[in-house]
């Protein structure tokens, strides 16, 4: 669901401006502006990148604290706005069955999560200057929801970490699209955590990543348009059954993906 905010007007030294923020204030939530070209945006303790065109993206973690700073300047001249994050309650979910192994990792695999977690972070850490975050997301695939985003899952009686997706159930083999055009920066046939997995950049720090899939439909490098195909529906790396998991970041930022998106659709037959 998006949602559409107007700041107060922030009066600079060299002009007047309102800065419209297009988005969702709420821990999880993806934003994005545009201020005059050649202005500096600070969001609490990040620097944001502002493209030549004045567009900006950021978002807000899981945890956000209820108010965080949006500063923005124009030569020395700076003005700070205080924006209010609405908090979140967080559902508590058991998850028994899964492979002990995944659960609690042997020593001789650490070194293997170790160097795929190096591989993710770089993905989201890349820096494209597009602007596909601008348009409308769409659900990558239509199905029952069973996990959702921020929620702590207990895998056979010990805590994991939070989930930072949205669970889609749907049989092996399901086709998986786009839900906005981007550019592949990762594709790994099988993670230890999170099986077959791929990574879209939509721009400025904002990217898909789908997880546990059965395949990939693509490479990277490859120019992907929103409502394409792009992989199946899988139960690699750490699942318990089918499922896509769908999540979205801004650069190393958790972002809640269900924000961008209205009611799911109907499962076509």
């Amino acid at each position: 669901m998006r949602g559409f905010i107007t700041l107060a007007v922030l009066v600079l030294s060299v002009s007047a401006q309102a800065v419209e923020l297009n988005g969702s204030l709420i821990q999880g939530g993806m934003i994005w502006g545009k201020v005059e070209p050649g202005s500096r945006v600070e969001l609490g303790k990040y620097t944001v990148a502002v493209a030549d065109n004045g567009v900006f993206a950021a978002g807000f973690d899981r945890d956000a604290p209820a108010s965080v700073p949006l500063k923005i300047c124009r030569g020395d001249a700076c003005q700070t706005q205080m924006l209010s994050i609405e908090q979140r309650e967080y559902a508590i979910q058991r998850v028994n069955g899964v492979p002990q192994k995944t659960v609690t990792p042997p020593a001789d695999v650490l070194e293997r999560i170790r160097r795929e977690a190096a591989l993710v972070r770089k993905a989201r850490q890349h820096y494209e200057p597009r602007q596909d975050f601008t348009g409308d997301f769409v659900w990558p695939l239509s199905g029952p929801v069973t996990g959702v985003f921020g929620s702590q899952r207990v895998y056979n009686g010990t805590p994991g970490r939070p989930h930072y997706g949205v669970d889609v159930a749907r049989p092996t083999g399901t086709v998986v699209t786009a839900p906005m055009s981007g550019l592949v920066t990762l594709v790994h046939d099988e993670m230890f955590y999170s099986g077959g997995t791929l990574i879209i950049d939509h721009g400025q720090g904002i990217s898909s990543t789908f997880i546990h899939l059965s395949k990939v439909l693509v490479n990277e490098g490859d120019e992907i348009a929103q409502g394409q195909a792009i992989a199946e529906v899988g139960a690699t790396g750490r699942a318990t059954g089918p499922h896509l998991d769908w999540r979205l970041n801004w650069f190393g930022q958790r972002l809640d993906p269900q924000l961008l998106v209205g009611e799911m659709p109907e499962m076509s037959q």
